[in-house]
């Protein structure tokens, strides 16, 4: 049974990511986790824990707030996602540039090809940027388990909601889904070509690009 504190975490955590909690307002954590049925002690826990991955912010003796992205945060962010990402597209680079490629890496290919499918899908149709972000979550993520390092993939899973607020603004500007689309399939091909020579700068490429439309909109 998943522990109580684990329980109001995911709770919080997803209330938060559905959007159900506003900017600039401050919410009583004791009128909230009576509201929510959720002991003191495991929302407490709860709360703490959502400030220290950037959710929220704590004000003393009145509860807590949306935390609204700086630009440190976005620095941070993005900091972290290039030495995360790059350093794993280069590993997956240079495991099938060894060749002969393994199964494995074969199958993260196919799945992130499926991906890309999903995505041009989702242009083309006019679908939401919601619906993008979704999948443009999975994608970085594949990549980022592949190599079966524990600490990167926790590392990396701790930034998502900053992730996919800074995804969705970034995918609001005109052109923005096109252009995302086709800086996955750089990335793409040159894993799948086995391109070392390249990999690490185009994907700092597609980052740091995301980066400055964010800083813009500052």
């Amino acid at each position: 049974m998943t522990p109580l504190n684990e329980q109001a975490y995911q709770h919080l955590q997803g209330l938060i990511m559905e959007g159900q909690f506003a900017y600039n307002q401050i919410y009583s954590e004791t009128k909230l986790s009576k509201e929510l049925g959720i002991s003191r002690t495991p929302f407490r826990d709860a709360v703490h824990r959502l400030t220290q991955e950037g959710y929220i912010d704590i004000i003393p003796s009145k509860g807590f707030m949306l935390h609204k992205l700086t630009r440190q945060d976005i620095d941070e962010t993005f900091q972290v996602r290039s030495a995360l990402e790059c350093y794993c597209t280069l590993q997956i680079t240079k495991e099938i540039a060894a060749a002969p490629a393994s199964r494995t890496v074969k199958k993260l290919i196919k799945e992130l090809r499926l991906i890309m499918d999903m995505l041009k899908e989702i242009i083309d149709t006019g679908g939401s940027i919601e619906e993008f972000c979704e999948y443009d979550f999975q994608f970085h993520t594949k990549i980022i388990d592949y190599p079966g390092n524990h600490q990167i993939s926790s590392i990396f899973a701790t930034f998502k909601y900053r992730m996919r607020k800074l995804a969705e603004l970034s995918l609001a500007h005109d052109g923005r889904l096109t252009d995302t689309w086709h800086e996955h399939l750089a990335i793409l091909e040159a894993m799948e070509n086995g391109d070392v020579a390249h990999i690490y700068e185009i994907t700092l490429t597609h980052m740091e690009t995301a980066r400055e439309i964010n800083l813009e909109d500052l």
